[in-house]
């Protein structure tokens, strides 16, 4: 079985979760305040997945290596 692509899963989920957080900067310029928490939310959803895919990385590269 080929090891899973997590690299390429947080390199996603980083750029996505970075994405939403200009877009929440773009939202408040334009005066949408009600819509900037969500967003804002999400984007934090998305950084916390991205560190945790990669702590399961790490930690099936640790398992493979010994």
């Amino acid at each position: 079985m080929s090891q899973a692509p997590f690299g390429a899963l947080v390199a996603a989920l980083a750029a996505l979760a970075t994405a939403l957080g200009f877009l929440a900067i773009e939202l408040r310029a334009d005066g949408y305040e009600q819509y900037v928490g969500s967003v804002n939310n999400a984007s934090v959803v998305l950084y916390v997945a991205a560190i945790m895919v990669g702590v399961a990385w790490a930690r099936d590269r640790r398992l493979r290596s010994g």
